[in-house]
């Protein structure tokens, strides 16, 4: 079994890695760290949860010369949300050592932000936009970047970044390592590796059609569409979680969704992309302490975000993506701990729910009476103790 004192890492890292318990490397990290620090240009498809984010914190940390005040590694991660859990994540590792570390993004004061880099930083994590915004005013170097890392990178590409992400690659036109991390391999990564990274070594962690974690249970209740707020609250009543994430499909339906809940239920709070930064940042933050017990959310928590305490993940509006169903599932059942996610399904949905049982292996286990096999029905009432056929047992909890 591998130890992360088998690779060539100094001893503050090493201290740092012990006082975070950080005892064996995950597969990633194990497959990614030696490449890393030998400076090779890397391809990884990995899962969420994974441990992608320490896989690159770790061998950065240790080759930054923090004698020198410039950005020496540069990361771009989709969302303001992910660039400071990166930034967390490499300061714990790195903080021992001397490393400066920063994150940048949209929603703060871009003067501020700048007068922090030209103060010394090492490793500037940042979304694509603000990073762009610098660029352009010409008020950041990039000439010293060693190491330019893309995460979560199908999902940049999903969210309309890819030319950006060409235009920042661009900008470096100087010799310099690149490291993609991505869960999946859409058609953009192809073409970045073919003319912006030298021989990039392909680590390929994901298995087309994985089976869902063994560790999570999934549940589904098949009600009328216009049940769903009655059926939220009856599955929250019966699985009773210890904190849990609620996600919706639009912004309208998280702050509609967050009202119903907070009639019945404490701790309530709700996150989307419409909140203004700060605020986003107190919600993610309490969320992560356990001042929030149930988050409402779109998918902006469902990527990237460690909310390691979460017990269960309730899919209020399942939507049409069979992998979108599988990124909210990541959120619960993290480092290999127990989860379960409960799923409300319509007759619109059923189609996704047969998507998702031959794609990814899924084991669909009804709350209460099935679907029906064929022909059109109109969803069942659950009446007004919102009290299906069943209950969950303890061992679906």
């Amino acid at each position: 079994m591998p130890h992360f004192s088998d690779y060539a890492l100094d001893v503050t890292i090493l201290k740092a890695l012990e006082q975070l318990q950080y005892t064996e490397p995950s597969a990633v990290q194990e497959a990614t760290i030696p490449l890393i620090l030998e400076r090779k240009d890397i391809i990884a498809l990995a899962k969420t949860g994974s441990g992608k984010t320490a896989a690159c914190a770790i061998p950065i940390c240790n080759m930054v010369l923090t004698e020198q005040k410039y950005i020496q590694a540069l990361i771009i991660v989709p969302t303001r949300e992910l660039a400071l859990q990166y930034a967390a994540e490499l300061q714990k590792i790195g903080s021992v050592r001397g490393v400066k570390i920063f994150a940048i993004f949209g929603g703060e004061s871009s003067g501020l932000q700048l007068s922090k880099i030209n103060h010394g930083v090492h490793v500037l994590v940042t979304t694509p936009g603000r990073l762009i915004d610098f660029i352009y005013s010409r008020e950041i170097d990039l000439s010293h970047v060693k190491t330019l890392v893309l995460d979560e990178a199908d999902e940049m590409f999903s969210m309309g970044f890819y030319d950006d992400l060409k235009f920042v690659m661009g900008c470096l036109v100087h010799e310099h390592q690149t490291l993609l991390f991505s869960a999946t391999m859409p058609k953009q990564i192809i073409e970045i590796a073919k003319h912006h990274m030298v021989n990039p070594q392909e680590i390929v962690l994901t298995v087309k059609d994985e089976k869902l974690p063994s560790q999570v249970n999934h549940h589904f209740l098949y009600c009328n569409h216009t049940e769903r707020g009655d059926a939220l609250l009856f599955l929250m009543e019966q699985f009773t979680p210890s904190q849990s994430i609620i996600f919706c499909h639009s912004r309208i339906e998280v702050e509609k969704v967050c009202r119903l809940l907070q009639q019945d239920f404490d701790g309530i709070d709700f996150l989307h992309a419409g909140l203004e930064q700060k605020m986003r940042t107190v919600v993610t933050n309490k969320f992560r302490s356990g001042k929030i017990k149930h988050l409402v959310a779109t998918d902006v928590a469902s990527r990237g975000l460690d909310f390691s305490g979460v017990t269960h993940v309730f899919i209020y509006h399942l939507g049409d993506d069979p992998d979108v169903y599988v990124h909210r599932s990541g959120r619960t059942g993290r480092y290999d701990r127990a989860g379960a996610v409960v799923t409300l399904v319509t007759d619109r949905e059923l189609g996704v729910i047969e998507s998702l049982k031959k794609t990814k292996q899924l084991n669909v286990e009804w709350i209460g009476d099935p679907p029906p096999e064929r022909g059109p029905s109109r969803g069942r009432s659950l009446g007004p103790g919102r009290h299906p056929p069943r209950k969950p047992s303890q061992e679906q909890k």
